[in-house]
């Protein structure tokens, strides 16, 4: 039996807790197949990354367990130094 979910049928807001993750192998050739809500990273460092809005990439830095709340549609793999990157929505 699968556990009970209260919020089953509740809205999802931008500022509720994550309910699916992804690992992120940043790459300078291939959008990520879902924008995040947020990323992480175990290993500190920059990203690269190209915002859902467009524009020029940027590079943003990354710190070991705290949520960088950005809505990305590429991790790039030139300007990317973090590693461990996963993606939260």
């Amino acid at each position: 039996m699968p556990p009970i979910d209260m919020f089953t049928y509740s809205a999802t807001a931008l500022a509720d807790p994550a309910s699916a993750a992804l690992a992120i192998t940043p790459s300078d050739g291939s959008d990520l197949l879902m924008v995040p809500r947020a990323l992480y990273c175990t290993g500190a460092g920059t990203v690269q990354v190209t915002m859902r809005a467009g524009g020029d990439p940027v590079i943003l830095p990354m710190l070991v367990g705290t949520p960088l709340p950005v809505r990305v549609t590429r991790v790039w793999a030139t300007g990317t130094t973090a590693t461990g990157i996963v993606g939260v929505w």
